[in-house]
């Protein structure tokens, strides 16, 4: 049986906890209506509406220090610890916002009470109740947080109610809000005493409550955060500070060994108590300066360099809401409010174009990570835009040349034919590099290959002429495969006809309509298919795809597969984002290609024309090191 206070009440309702505020909001709605006077009465006078308002807000400062400590773009020299944060992790601090609908059910209820006799004549604001809640804080919510939690390290009570707490490997700001009922009680009264206290003297104000709230939520999540934003020359000029505010690097090594700095906020405690860790300065240095000994991330050996498919997808980074990041890219209904800001972020990110670290993850001990350029699917596709492009593609693989980066993967529309011939353009204006530029088609064309049963006899393929196209449809009819070839150009079909020995030559076949493929029932899609195209497939299709976008899935009667993907080694640390649409650890074929290539030590460039002959070797090579289909 688990101990009280050990789990939360309402852990069976998920999502449909929120319904718990619902009597809050009908308060609300029945005082909009009694007053009947318009929104500056309601909102001077009602309570409910500041509990609401505040449970917002402040989930939303949690939120904020979260995507700031996920832009590694900015903050990726900052870090405390390096790891990053992976699935478990995240999902065990799914609901990390129980505490706040804790805190504000109990709110109301206090509201609802006759416990405080001030609290019913709201003011916007009175300079003796912050004197008050100073004292407070200071005099009692610092040293009862401070017993408290040294208890809650002590058998029986850290197994049952704080262990949770320590699981997660590296602090993030919605850790700060993950923990037991008990804990959530614990932080309800250290918060709640100082507002009390200046209420029962009759010196609470609105101006209070929400700056108290307000500031104890920023504090926590800025040193949770893992990334030091204080710089150490501050400590330097004021060295009492050092003990009046914590900071990541302090609450890290709390965090990490479970052992010392147990304060608040205030490090004094625990100078008091014997239990401060001196480490924690030059920790902090360290991590501020990007130094040795901080967690700044080094130089990654493999990079893949991706971008933006559309405004929609754009919201599935890993630093917006950690939700949608862990969980594979879907238009959800709820993100149409949020498509104006992200098409404003687009713009500026057009403007201010330089390319940025997405994510990061270990494999083999070795960095990877995730760049993405700031261009967006359909920008690719506007002529003038190709110039520009192509510069910040150059501009990162010469980055990428400079740190000292083995192998750089492109993303599917970073290596277009039309825009730079696979990644040629780049190799023959730099013949000098030591990156290795690789466009991982090749492992995409086996996965592909592989996914096709070995009793077929015969495939209809779109976009037969492209990279991919091409070398499929030349391992295929090796294989004896008849391929129905869709192209209206006879030039580039005899081309690559041609490049087939003259024996298996007989299998490529040119076909200029839709009608050629009625009665096949394995299509390769390489090229958009509109929903007038796709009925002439004939009931029980299944439709191989290499196109990005994916085609839409319209016909009821045939399946369809994901874009070419592989599935990442077992032993891969820090990955807690999904790739676009795929699932938890799988990658998109090129991804992984670019992988293998880096773990094989391989010293070739894998630009343009795929090398057929070297389908089956990547292919094996993907195995070998773990990766599996999906």
């Amino acid at each position: 049986m688990a101990a009280p206070l050990s789990s939360w009440p309402w852990t069976s309702l998920g999502d449909y906890k929120y319904a718990l505020l619902g009597p809050l909001a009908w308060k609300v709605v029945q005082e909009w209506r009694e007053q009947g006077q318009g929104a500056l009465p309601l909102v001077l006078g009602s309570w409910w509406l500041h509990l609401l308002l505040l449970f917002v807000v402040r989930g939303l400062t949690y939120q904020f220090w979260f995507t700031y400590g996920n832009m590694l773009f900015f903050t990726r020299r900052r870090r405390v610890v390096a790891d990053g944060v992976d699935f478990r992790q995240i999902d065990a601090e799914w609901d990390w916002d129980n505490f706040l609908v804790l805190q504000t059910l109990i709110g109301a209820t206090v509201v609802n009470s006759p416990l405080l006799p001030g609290l019913r004549q709201l003011c916007l604001w009175d300079a003796r109740g912050w004197a008050v809640a100073l004292l407070l804080h200071v005099g009692f919510s610092e040293p009862v947080f401070y017993l408290a939690h040294r208890a809650l390290h002590r058998d029986p009570l850290f197994a049952r109610h704080h262990a949770a707490h320590h699981s997660s490997g590296v602090t993030q700001s919605l850790t700060a809000g993950f923990g037991t009922p008990l804990e959530a009680l614990l932080l309800t009264l250290v918060m709640g005493v100082p507002l009390a206290g200046a209420f029962l003297v009759g010196a609470g104000s609105i101006g209070l409550v929400y700056v108290h709230a307000l500031a104890f939520d920023y504090l926590r999540a800025m040193g949770y955060s893992n990334v030091e934003v204080v710089s150490p020359r501050v400590f330097e000029a004021f060295p009492l500070l050092r003990y009046i505010l914590y900071t990541p690097s302090y609450l890290s090594l709390h965090h990490r060994e479970r052992r010392g700095n147990f304060c608040l906020f205030m490090p004094a405690l625990d100078w008091l108590g014997g239990t401060l860790d001196s480490r924690a300065w030059p920790l902090q240095r360290a991590a501020y300066d990007g130094a040795a000994g901080g967690g700044a991330l080094g130089t990654p050996g493999f990079v893949f360099l991706a971008h933006v498919v559309d405004i929609m997808s754009s919201m599935h980074v890993p630093f917006t809401l950690r939700s949608l990041g862990a969980t594979p890219f879907a238009n959800h209904f709820y993100l149409l409010p949020f498509w104006p800001l992200a098409f404003f972020f687009m713009l500026l990110m057009w403007c201010c174009s330089k390319t940025f670290v997405v994510s990061f993850y270990c494999l083999r001990g070795q960095l990877h990570q995730t760049w993405s350029v700031p261009r967006y699917g359909f920008q690719y596709f506007l002529p003038a835009a190709k110039k520009g492009i192509n510069k910040q593609i150059e501009l990162a693989i010469l980055r990428a040349d400079r740190m000292g980066v083995k192998v750089l993967s492109l993303a599917a529309l970073n290596k277009n034919e039309a825009l730079n011939g696979g990644g040629t353009l780049f190799v023959n204006k730099h013949p000098d590099l030591r990156v290795r530029v690789v466009h991982g088609n090749t492992l995409t064309a086996a996965v592909i290959l592989n996914e096709i049963p070995s009793n077929v006899k015969e495939v209809f393929m779109t976009g037969a002429t492209s990279k991919l196209g091409r070398a499929i449809a030349l391992y295929l009819c090796r294989k004896k495969i008849r391929v129905l070839m869709f192209t209206m150009s006879s030039e580039r079909f005899v081309k690559i006809q041609r490049e087939a020995p003259p024996e298996f030559q007989q299998y490529l076949v040119q076909v200029t309509k839709y009608q050629a493929a009625q009665n096949c029932k394995t299509w390769i899609v390489g090229k958009w298919l509109s929903p007038r195209e796709q009925r002439w497939a004939p009931s029980g299709t299944h439709f191989h795809q290499f196109v990005v976008p994916p085609i839409i899935g319209f016909r009821r009667d045939c399946t369809y597969g994901k874009l070419a993907a592989m599935r990442l080694p077992k032993d891969v640390q820090g990955l807690g984002s999904c790739e676009y649409t795929m699932e938890r650890g799988v990658v998109h074929a090129c991804h992984a290609g670019g992988v293998v290539h880096f773990l094989e030590g391989w010293d070739h460039h894998e630009v343009g024309a795929i090398d057929v002959d070297r389908i089956d070797v990547v292919w094996n090579a993907a195995l070998k090191h773990g990766l599996a289909p999906v």
